[in-house]
């Protein structure tokens, strides 16, 4: 099966988030599966070393590569609004070489590559799957440009979807709620790569770069640094338990300007300037040296679709606080974590038990390892897959 992706942000730029790591992990375990996939996305910024990394050189289109057998095509953008870009040759790519796909999969909201694509395909008869990455309710910032960008693009691209994938249950019901229909909206979660967690950096590289000691419990927070994703209130709960020992981690992108600054100005106030780290982001093996060395992850985020920090947590062993807003917490309650109410109280005694309760932390711990399959990339290809096939079924008019 020849399958198109399109994607505002891809690898090389993991300093946009998740969905960077997740197209190019999914597209790769497909094509593992014998389908040929191409990831059609924008030039975010490739300079000449970053292209290099992604295994690009310039191309028609802009620059071209292939990355583990799949096809990639950064197109030149004219300008750009944060992440969004103005990329004139989407309509000459996909209006030459859409044809030759069978399925399209669009992923996320508020761009203007998706919107052109659904257009494209529903022009050219190639069935199109959105995968809206929990973007359908708006939740930060720029309000009134989504609501604009809803009213422009938003109910023509999710109506001539032939699939919606919803990545947690908590996705799923939001869906439904708004009145997408049973037949369209599928349930397939976030995955983790076990292949990028197969060799491991060696334990206590993390804590010998931070002077962290061995006898020291770490916890761990991973994420864009924004107020929505609580790092407040873990710095205030952090300051309330293990009698002044330990450390918390705090790594991440600055998403806000001087979000950092009053973050670190609260420890100081809080008196645990000295144990609360500040990273700054973490990438591939730097990320995953954190992870090795942690000992509790925590994310009260007040809103997370999936949480994919939280499950590489989990594929390293780690297990995980992280709020009921979070929609991985069916997946690891009670089996590589807890999940909490989103309050002080809740998560101060979580990490409390959660550092100080040694059969709990190995019950946890213990479980990651079943969790972590559960979500390989691989299983959710093949469930990825299924889906794909029905769509290019019900085109050609078969079941």
């Amino acid at each position: 099966m020849r399958i198109l992706k399109i994607t505002q942000a891809y690898y090389p730029f993991l300093e946009t988030g998740g969905p960077a790591v997740k197209v190019r992990a999914l597209a790769r375990a497909l094509q593992h599966r014998g389908h040929r996939v191409t990831v059609l996305t924008a030039d975010l910024g490739l300079t000449q070393a970053r292209a290099r990394e992604a295994g690009c050189v310039p191309g028609r289109w802009g620059w071209q590569g292939t990355d583990g057998g799949v096809e990639s095509v950064y197109l030149r953008s004219l300008a750009s609004y944060r992440r969004l870009t103005v990329n004139p040759g989407a309509r000459s790519f996909l209006r030459q070489e859409l044809g030759q796909y069978d399925v399209v999969h669009i992923y996320g909201l508020y761009d203007l590559l998706g919107p052109a694509a659904g257009r494209a395909a529903r022009l050219a008869g190639v069935p199109y799957v959105l995968e809206p990455l929990g973007m359908t309710r708006p939740i930060d910032r720029s309000f009134r440009i989504k609501r604009l960008w809803h009213w422009l693009f938003g109910k023509t691209l999710y109506e001539g979807a032939a699939r919606i994938i919803a990545t947690s249950e908590m996705e799923q019901q939001e869906l439904l709620e708004d009145g997408h229909s049973k037949e369209k909206v599928r349930l397939r979660f976030n995955g983790i790569d076990l292949v990028e967690f197969a060799a491991m950096p060696p334990r206590g590289s993390f804590r010998a770069k931070w002077k962290i000691g061995n006898g020291e419990r770490i916890v761990l927070f991973l994420s864009r640094i924004i107020p929505r994703k609580g790092a407040d209130l873990l710095i205030e709960a952090f300051a309330t338990v293990n009698g002044g020992r330990g450390r918390l981690v705090i790594a991440g992108p600055e998403g806000e300007p001087g979000y950092v600054g009053k973050l670190k100005e609260l420890a100081r106030r809080r008196g645990v300037a000295e144990r609360v780290i500040f990273t700054g982001p973490l990438y591939e093996r730097e990320k995953t040296a954190a992870l090795m060395d942690a000992d509790v992850f925590a994310l009260p985020s007040s809103y997370e679709n999936f949480a994919n920090a939280a499950a590489e947590a989990v594929a390293c062993g780690v297990p995980v606080i992280v709020t009921d807003r979070c929609g991985i917490g069916p997946l690891v309650d009670q089996k590589a974590g807890v999940v909490i109410r989103r309050n002080g109280v809740e998560l101060s005694r979580a990490l409390r038990e959660m550092m100080e309760d040694e059969n709990l932390h190995a019950r946890l711990s213990a479980g990651c390892g079943e969790v972590a399959q559960a979500l390989s990339w691989e299983k959710l290809a093949e469930q990825m897959e299924r889906h794909y096939i029905e769509v290019v079924a019900e085109k050609n008019g078969r079941r």
